[in-house]
């Protein structure tokens, strides 16, 4: 099937950002965006039985910034920078917690009793321990997932084609966070090996200042990178899961949930359902992460160890439950306030928000 230059350089508004800008809305500049003069004409997918299939798109060129362009993904980095990092940061106290459960069970035995024990032997500074490389690492980590994420799911569209893209929309969601979150995690791998030390080791360290240079002096460069296959474990199948259950819930709340189509929706509402789509995303996130999340606990905190090492003393049991409800909680607020912030962010530099929309077919004479 021939593709149309044109055709592809506007795949994935098809059916990812057919909202209109929402800037105009926000200061009520436009009573409505859904007048024939704000939509674009059509992208051709070919011909079909004589006449030509086309998708119907509103325009996103009132918005202040192109879609696709380098101040796009420039966008979407920031966007991606700023909520990861401050969640991740926000959510410290918890992670402390959750961390030294799956180190030691017997001294943590609760989320409760973690969080008295932790009071009482460190005083309250000791749930805000490793902020520090929290704050670094995620920040990087998202600024990778989310622009790269944005530019993997635009050239696995146009490598398939407008046709297949619409088709597997589903599996273009899927590649393109696997291969963000790839890279991501080499951004991400050393600041959480400090991080997991400087939690569950006492003594160790106060944070990133000291803790990083006695890892490199110890181990080497070698020893920021020794959990970075469970990371990728951990992390791959959790940003899968996430952007891809998050476009499919989001889609699904505004086809059977809402009776007003997306782009006719207040801001607020369009921001409620990506908090509410993002946080559902995050308890799936948590089930299918959370054995490769107790492996980088453990190897990061034994010195030496190896996968078979951590099976042999957590137990299959307790690599899929240790831990689990407090980071099914964790992670449902984290990815909900995540996708929160991430749209808010696009809809200030003039971006529509995520998902939602699904194509239109229309057709009409040769």
């Amino acid at each position: 099937m021939a593709i149309s230059d044109n055709s592809r350089q506007s795949l994935l508004p098809t059916f990812l950002y057919s909202t209109p800008s929402l800037t105009k809305r926000l200061f009520n500049l436009e009573p409505s965006l859904m007048k024939a003069e704000h939509r674009t004409p059509f992208i051709s997918l070919g011909d079909v039985g004589g006449r030509a299939s086309r998708v119907v798109v509103p325009s996103p060129k009132e918005g202040k910034i192109e879609l696709f362009s380098p101040a796009f993904y420039a966008a979407c980095t920031v966007g991606g920078m700023l909520c990861c990092g401050i969640t991740h940061t926000a959510v410290t106290p918890l992670d402390i917690v959750k961390c030294n459960m799956q180190i030691d069970p017997t001294k943590y035995k609760s989320i409760t009793s973690g969080f008295g024990v932790l009071v009482k032997e460190q005083g309250a500074k000791g749930l805000f321990k490793g902020w520090a490389p929290t704050l670094v690492g995620y920040s990087a980590q998202g600024a990778f997932k989310y622009g790269f994420y944005e530019f993997f799911k635009k050239y696995y569209s146009d490598i398939v084609g407008p046709e297949y893209a619409a088709k597997y929309k589903t599996l273009i969601y899927l590649a393109g966070s696997a291969s963000a979150e790839l890279i991501a995690d080499v951004a991400l791998c050393p600041m959480e090996a400090v991080k997991v030390r400087v939690q569950t080791q006492p003594g160790f360290a106060r944070g990133l200042s000291d803790g990083l240079p006695k890892i490199l002096k110890a181990e080497g460069v070698a020893g920021l990178y020794k959990g970075l296959v469970p990371l990728w474990g951990r992390q791959i199948p959790y940003t899968m899961m996430k952007f891809a259950s998050f476009e499919t819930i989001v889609e699904l709340i505004y086809k059977y949930s809402i009776p007003t189509p997306k782009q006719e929706c207040s801001t607020a509402l369009q921001l409620g359902v990506s908090f509410g789509g993002g946080y559902i995303a995050g308890v799936l996130c948590a089930v299918v992460s959370h054995p490769a999340d107790n492996l980088v606990s453990f190897l990061n905190n034994a010195k030496g160890a190896t996968v078979g090492d951590a099976v042999k003393k957590l137990g299959v049991m307790g690599l899929l439950t240790r831990g689990l409800p407090l980071r099914i909680f964790m992670i449902g607020t984290l990815t909900g306030t995540q996708w929160g912030i991430y749209d808010s962010f696009k809809v200030f530099v003039g971006l529509p928000t995520t998902g939602g929309a699904t194509p239109t077919p229309a057709t009409s004479k040769a």
